[in-house]
């Protein structure tokens, strides 16, 4: 729906950046997670966060990360979300929440409704609610390209702001915004041309479905 926030994951270069903000992107997020091939460097990172204006959250994604990666991260990058996208407890999103003093996206991954059963707990825990695809034999906890049966959300509500993910692309997110209500979406895999190559035109493409979606 056009006041849908987008969230477009796994920038990596300062052009698709600037595009995706110039598009009305409201989130982007920056991989930290080497086996990724959406990874990106501190460096690379340090450089691309500050370039993000004051009206875009810049969300970092992290998969069951230590301190020792936070630390680095989080005191070097300019930041305004951690997305935890891993198995992390509704405990560790309150220990990082503590210690950090940064808001927590806890990554829920979906296949089936028990796959739902503990999502109060998150929710009393992380301050928005990503619900991502769980495919079966997939080798990467996020960025798989594939989509749930959005009916496990329907009728769901949420005290958390919430993002819908997973195998979202310029061609269906309008069916998803039809079927759900979400206060996000989130894409990475839905608008690259290769794992990891962002195409522009696809962003665009993308951004504007959902800005034009009743």
């Amino acid at each position: 729906m056009a006041n849908t926030a987008v969230k477009i994951c796994g920038l990596s270069d300062p052009g698709n950046l600037s595009i995706t903000i110039e598009a009305g992107a409201r989130f982007v997020g920056f991989v930290f997670y080497e086996p990724s091939p959406r990874n990106v460097s501190f460096d690379i990172a340090w450089n691309l966060a500050r370039a993000v204006p004051t009206s875009v959250r810049s969300v970092g994604l992290f998969v069951d990360p230590d301190n020792a990666l936070l630390d680095r991260v989080l005191t070097g990058v300019q930041l305004d979300m951690v997305q935890l996208h891993g198995s992390e407890t509704p405990g560790r999103i309150n220990e990082i929440k503590d210690k950090y003093k940064m808001p927590v996206m806890k990554a829920i991954r979906v296949r089936e409704e028990s796959d739902l059963d503990g999502v109060e707990g998150f929710e009393a825990a992380a301050d928005w609610l990503l619900f991502d695809s769980k495919p079966e034999k997939a080798t990467l906890p996020g960025g798989t390209g594939h989509k749930f049966d959005w009916s496990l959300l329907e009728g769901r509500s949420f005290s958390k702001p919430w993002m819908l993910g997973g195998g979202l692309t310029p061609e269906n997110v309008r069916d998803a915004l039809a079927q759900l209500s979400p206060d996000a979406v989130d894409v990475s895999s839905g608008v690259e041309s290769a794992p990891g190559q962002k195409d522009p035109e696809k962003i665009k493409a993308f951004i504007e479905a959902v800005k034009t979606t009743i």
